[in-house]
């Protein structure tokens, strides 16, 4: 093992080995390296996700999302505890494309979850936003195989908001988990059918004191508009079930509806030719993100990127045309 050691930085193998005896501090402080730009980080960096790969892949991943205000924290949370009770150690990563700038889902995750968070067998950690969702994935795989390599055998992935990066976190997890409110209009009308294709599982959440009768009534509406979609390549039918995150009800049900996803897509092979396919597409997202870096990055591309963005706005050129020649012009470069 190359024993490269930048200023301010322990070796890749002190972090390594921090990691697989579960060092919380270590773990973090490899995670931030993961997460960073500086081209010294990324030798580190890749240096660390090489050697714990071995000791990686043994957890389950869920992915988690929901609509604003539907209580992801706190289901979290509870879930999370729960876990804890079940002798599980759980990690939480949360994806924010904006966090990066804003910051503003780092505490705030991390203070609503106050309760988990304090718990040695969590760990919670927002996911390092990059400049596009392609680079969230990718940094946030990293993330969780460092996690696994540490130990924690359940990795939850929070969405933050309802958009893009519900693609991304599906393309990374084992089972896909919904969160929903009752009582907001149409319950059919705010989420996308998109995401609803992706689901395994719905949880109609705060189905609790006076909307418990319209939880059911929601579940139901749920349950039928799933039975339209075709069923998925897993076998598994996806299902439909109210909680109370904050009554701390119906949380085993969730858990207990994982294991025999979990146990189905073993028996069948679906979970492994899952995880070879996801495999396969990090290393393509990989791809694809250095080569908008190296294009990007380009100091010759850059200005000729300009002297064409004057050109389209004033009709000397298509932006068709313009890109083909900027296109041209890297290549040249190769």
């Amino acid at each position: 093992m190359k024993n490269y050691k930048p200023k301010g930085r322990l070796s890749a193998k002190q972090y390594i080995d921090g990691i697989l005896k579960g060092d919380r501090v270590l773990l973090s402080r490899a995670i931030t390296i993961i997460e960073s730009n500086l081209e010294s980080d990324k030798i580190i960096a890749k240096e660390i996700v090489q050697n714990i790969l071995p000791n990686a892949g043994n957890s389950i991943r869920i992915g988690i999302t929901g609509v604003p205000g539907v209580g992801k924290s706190t289901f979290i949370e509870a879930f999370g505890k729960y876990l804890i009770t079940q002798g599980k150690r759980v990690a939480i990563l949360s994806i924010d494309p904006s966090s990066q700038r804003s910051k503003g889902s780092i505490l705030g995750d991390k203070t609503r979850m106050e309760e988990l968070a304090n718990l040695q067998e969590a760990y919670i950690r927002p996911s390092a936003s990059g400049d596009t969702l392609g680079g969230v994935a990718n940094k946030t795989g990293e993330t969780m195989l460092l996690c696994e390599a540490a130990g924690y055998n359940v990795v939850l992935i929070e969405t933050v908001g309802v958009g893009q990066s519900e693609t991304a976190v599906h393309g990374m997890t084992d089972f896909f988990l919904l969160l929903m409110l009752s009582g907001a209009g149409d319950e059919l009308q705010g989420i996308k059918k998109g995401i609803m294709e992706m689901a395994d599982m719905v949880v109609i959440n705060k189905a609790d004191g006076d909307n418990i009768r319209m939880s059911e009534m929601a579940r139901l509406q749920y349950q039928n508009a799933l039975h339209i979609f075709p069923q998925s390549e897993s076998g598994w039918s996806p299902v439909v079930s109210t909680a109370s995150a904050i009554k701390n009800i119906g949380i085993s049900n969730v858990w207990n509806e994982v294991l025999k996803f979990k146990h189905l897509v073993d028996e069948n092979g679906y979970f492994e030719k899952n995880r070879n396919h996801q495999q396969i597409q990090w290393m393509y997202n990989n791809i694809n993100e250095e080569l908008k870096r190296l294009f990007y990055g380009s100091k010759n591309i850059a200005v000729e990127l300009k002297n064409l963005e004057a050109d389209i706005v004033t009709s000397k050129i298509s932006p068709v045309k313009a890109a083909q020649k900027i296109i041209e012009e890297f290549k040249k470069s190769i």
